[in-house]
């Protein structure tokens, strides 16, 4: 375990590396922080530190700089989530309530996020897998064709269309919506397949196969396993940090572009806490220069999906974790809202 000193002198490096760019010394830490002890002291801190690995020096004549492991600790003990100002929430909510609809709050979401944090937003849509039912509607496009409609509790909307075997009547169409809606309204979707199985037996012969054809589609959007859509934005940020990747920023982008990547990298969207993930920890191999921070939203206590950052490793972690986390719960209100 490491001394409170010791730590305190870990703390300080990180935030003068993340703030200056430089490799921090043993002089500039002791006239820029009141740590209480000699350069001498700080030195043989920082000899320590190096020794354990939580420092590295990137050449001969420089400082020390943070490794992977030196950010981990100090992200786990050191660094509190810095709250955000009630310019920048107010600004955050005046932004995020000008949404139209789903398609708006996450394409404003990834805008807001890459420009509170300078770094890439990524934000996955709430997971159909994971939404309740809102409302099912019906449209006659012509006498033998359908359109169904279906809209989530986190405002997502689904269109299918069904072409049935014979004429649909209006009438049965508005019984065939009213009593599917009374079914499954508010109702997760992996509940409802065995809430509408008897459905058609209660619609007269002739009407059976078109009814059952609606819930066959019906179910198949249930449990599409497609439909994980993922936007990314603010990867021009990147390029601000070309010095923070030891050999080519190419490896990061191309590891973005790749959509399984990203919902790897955000994790399981039921896990509603924030988590961190610093270099060597993200598990591709072009994203080992960066750090991963990632929190769950949804309209409720149980997120629906995942929105997060990704940036050099040299990040300032408490800021970043702040916005992340605000912007979450905003999006999160204004999905319980709609």
């Amino acid at each position: 375990m490491l001394s409170e000193r010791r730590l305190e002198v870990l703390r300080a490096i990180v935030q003068d590396y993340v703030g200056t760019e430089e490799p921090v010394g043993s002089k500039a830490l002791t006239e820029r922080h009141k740590l209480g002890v000699s350069p001498a002291t700080v030195r043989n801190d920082m000899a320590v530190l190096e020794e354990e690995g939580y420092i590295a020096q990137p050449h001969t004549s420089a400082g020390r700089i943070p490794t992977d492991k030196g950010y981990r600790l100090f992200v786990d003990k050191l660094a509190g989530v810095k709250p955000l100002s009630a310019a920048e929430r107010r600004a955050i909510q005046n932004f995020l309530d000008g949404a139209v609809d789903l398609d708006d709050v996450v394409g404003r979401t990834v805008r807001l996020l890459a420009q509170l944090t300078r770094q890439v937003a990524v934000v996955q849509y709430p997971s159909l897998t994971r939404s309740s039912v809102r409302h099912v509607e019906l449209l006659p496009l012509a006498p033998a064709r359908i359109m169904l409609v279906l809209i989530t509790d986190t405002g997502r909307v689904e269109q299918r269309n069904i072409d049935c075997l014979a004429p649909v009547g209006e009438t049965v169409l508005a019984d065939l919506r009213a009593r599917l809606n009374s079914r499954v309204v508010g109702r997760r979707f992996a509940d409802v397949p065995p809430l509408v199985q008897d459905l058609p037996e209660s619609f007269e012969v002739d009407d059976r196969p078109a009814v059952s054809g609606v819930l066959a589609t019906l179910l198949e959007t249930l449990v599409e396993e497609t439909e994980e859509r993922i936007m990314l934005g603010g990867a021009a940020n990147l390029t601000r940090f070309n010095h923070d990747f030891p050999l080519t920023i190419r490896p990061v982008l191309e590891a973005l572009e790749e959509q399984m990547v990203l919902l790897k990298l955000l994790g399981e969207a039921k896990d509603s806490t924030m988590t961190v993930r610093i270099g060597h920890e993200n598990f591709h191999e072009g994203l080992n220069s960066t750090s991963v921070v990632a929190v769950g939203y949804g309209s409720g206590d149980e997120a629906v999906a995942k929105l997060g950052v990704v940036g050099p490793t040299r990040m300032d972690y408490p800021g970043t974790m702040g916005a992340v986390r605000a912007v979450a719960r905003y999006v999160g209100q204004i999905l319980a809202e709609s």
